[in-house]
């Protein structure tokens, strides 16, 4: 049944899912925590953390991790659990790759009808509040935020934007300032 039911929610994050990874957070949540309880809320708050760091859109990496995780939650093997992953990452991409295919071939023909335009100009604002949601629901008392957490973000928004430093070194150093600073 569980694998039903990933196939359904997935399938219509995926149809739902304007503005991105981000943006997907609240509708992950609020079926795969709050609806199904799957997983718990501090293993959806670890899933988006590594799915920020990983390559790849948040989206697609969080519904891979959700699926493994959800399946072997499940008590099922963790061998099984990685068809759980494939499943949950084709279907959050299956109705994308399908709308994008489906509107390449008529934008074209409609790129400067007015309805369309105004479609997109109404699409923005949306995008921007379901982002703005996901981070509200990741402000939770699962994830305290401290004096600390904020001195890792201002070094890092600092060397990020006055020294350039790589996302990936970032990363590292964020990582080594989190043990240093936690330990």
């Amino acid at each position: 049944m569980i694998w039903f039911q990933l196939l359904y929610v997935y399938l219509k994050i995926g149809i739902l899912g304007f503005g991105g990874g981000y943006a997907m957070l609240s509708l992950i949540q609020a079926d795969v925590v709050d609806r199904y309880g799957w997983i718990s809320l501090q293993e959806f708050t670890d899933i988006v953390a590594i799915s920020q760091m990983t390559p790849g859109p948040i989206g697609i990496n969080s519904a891979t991790y959700i699926g493994y995780t959800a399946i072997l939650n499940a008590g099922y093997p963790p061998a099984v659990a990685i068809l759980g992953s494939c499943l949950t990452t084709f279907a959050v991409c299956l109705p994308s790759f399908l709308l994008v295919l489906l509107i390449s071939y008529y934008f074209a023909k409609f790129r400067h009808n007015k309805y369309v335009e105004a479609a997109f100009l109404g699409l923005r604002p949306v995008t921007v509040g379901l982002i703005a949601a996901a981070a509200l629901l990741l402000m939770n008392h699962e994830n305290f935020i401290d004096y600390k957490s904020y001195l890792i973000f201002a070094a890092a928004f600092f060397l990020t934007w006055k020294f350039k430093v790589h996302p990936i070194l970032m990363i590292l150093i964020a990582g080594a300032a989190g043990i240093v600073l936690y330990w």
